[in-house]
């Protein structure tokens, strides 16, 4: 397993973790194979979305917002309640095929590390089976 660290800058941001993840996927030697990623944190996520325009983020970002506000009076007090629940909506995990040491995604998909609790360094965790054909 690898640990590809990434640095937040903002409580709530989205950020493109794709050429950090083929960097480590050429660096391990990795071909072609099946490229598992995981986030060991509770106020974070990974999602896979278009990367073409900036606006896609932040309507993300917004609408997360308008659902789990973080202004609102919850119960766990810690004051990021928020970010939990958008956690649990966006998910941990991901899994993407590998060709040519490169995650197979669509023309205008990237990876996305998001941030919903920062700014904080965080870890992406990877994890390949390799294959031959």
């Amino acid at each position: 397993m690898k640990h590809i660290p990434v640095a937040t800058k903002k409580r709530i941001e989205i950020i493109d973790v794709t050429s950090e993840i083929n960097g480590m996927l050429r660096k391990l030697g990795i071909v072609r194979g099946i490229c598992y990623l995981f986030v060991p944190h509770t106020t974070s996520g990974l999602t896979i979305n278009e990367n073409a325009d900036p606006a896609v983020k932040q309507d993300i970002l917004e609408t997360l917002e308008r659902i789990a506000p973080a202004n609102r009076d919850y119960n766990h007090k810690e004051g990021n309640a928020d970010a939990h629940i958008k956690s649990s909506m966006i998910g941990v995990t991901l899994s993407l095929f590998v060709e040519n040491s490169r995650l197979v995604l669509g023309t205008w998909q990237s990876v996305f590390f998001c941030e919903f609790d920062g700014p904080r360094t965080r870890s992406l965790l990877l994890e390949v089976t390799p294959y031959e054909r």
